[in-house]
């Protein structure tokens, strides 16, 4: 990437800790939300109840995204205010046929639907279940848009326009095509790591790495974005129709 090129390097580990630190804070606003509205509503058994369950209530989730959202935007905000990452002017430019990355993260998506079929495990839709199976009428269509829209918008620009970018011009500075090489893989192994989903982590990590070589190839943020809609979008599609069929 250009920004390689740069004499002002970013400090590399001070990115990665403001963003851990970002993620522990978004996940304490997000229990204290919890605590705030368990109170609210009264609701039986409290918070530790509320932890147990396997389908929580859909405000529960709404909070739990929103709480954690709000920690990796100031992890976002400090990483570029402190941490010397260069300014990325053409990070949301708009091109001719960007539409067409919606179509690669649906690729993807098929690629590991593909990929999983034979192992035939029985806890894959756990996350989507445990997300939206509270949730019907206005709280799931809130949720799908957090999850189709949001979700993409504000991890791409932390684990790819920050964390990745970080990465990578620190360690290509250093060791040069092999130093992306590991920026890839590290920042896609971050991404998959941070979602806890233990069983999908395969899966999310092949994510990360298709998104760290679509911001690496175009130098832009907005692609990455697109592809990740387009993954989450077939998601949420598949399970839209699962719900009409019952």
């Amino acid at each position: 990437m250009t920004d390689a090129n740069s004499k002002n390097q970013p400090r590399v580990v001070g990115i990665l800790v403001l963003a851990v630190a970002g993620f522990l804070l978004g996940q304490i606003l997000a229990s204290l939300l919890d605590a705030v509205l368990v109170s609210v509503t009264h609701f039986r058994g409290g918070m530790t109840a509320l932890a147990q369950l396997d389908r929580p209530p859909w405000w529960s989730n709404v909070v739990g995204l929103g709480g954690l959202w709000v920690g990796f935007a100031a992890a976002i905000y400090l990483a570029t205010r402190r941490g010397g990452l260069p300014a990325w002017p053409d990070a949301w430019r708009v091109r001719r046929f960007d539409a067409a990355y919606l179509g690669l993260g649906v690729a993807a998506q098929v690629v590991l639907g593909v990929a999983y079929a034979p192992f035939h495990f029985k806890n894959m839709s756990g996350p989507v279940n445990h997300l939206f199976g509270a949730a019907h009428g206005a709280a799931f269509a809130l949720l799908a848009a957090m999850t189709v829209l949001g979700a993409p918008l504000v991890e791409e620009w932390l684990f790819r326009g920050v964390i990745f970018r970080a990465l990578d011009v620190g360690l290509t500075a250093r060791a040069g095509r092999r130093g992306t090489v590991a920026a890839v893989g590290l920042s896609a192994l971050i991404f998959a790591a941070a979602h806890g989903e233990w069983l999908q982590l395969p899966g999310l990590f092949f994510l990360g790495v298709v998104l760290a070589v679509v911001v690496l190839r175009t130098r832009r943020l907005l692609p990455s974005v697109l592809t990740h809609v387009g993954f989450n979008a077939l998601t949420m599609t598949s399970l839209v129709l699962q719900r009409l069929h019952h």
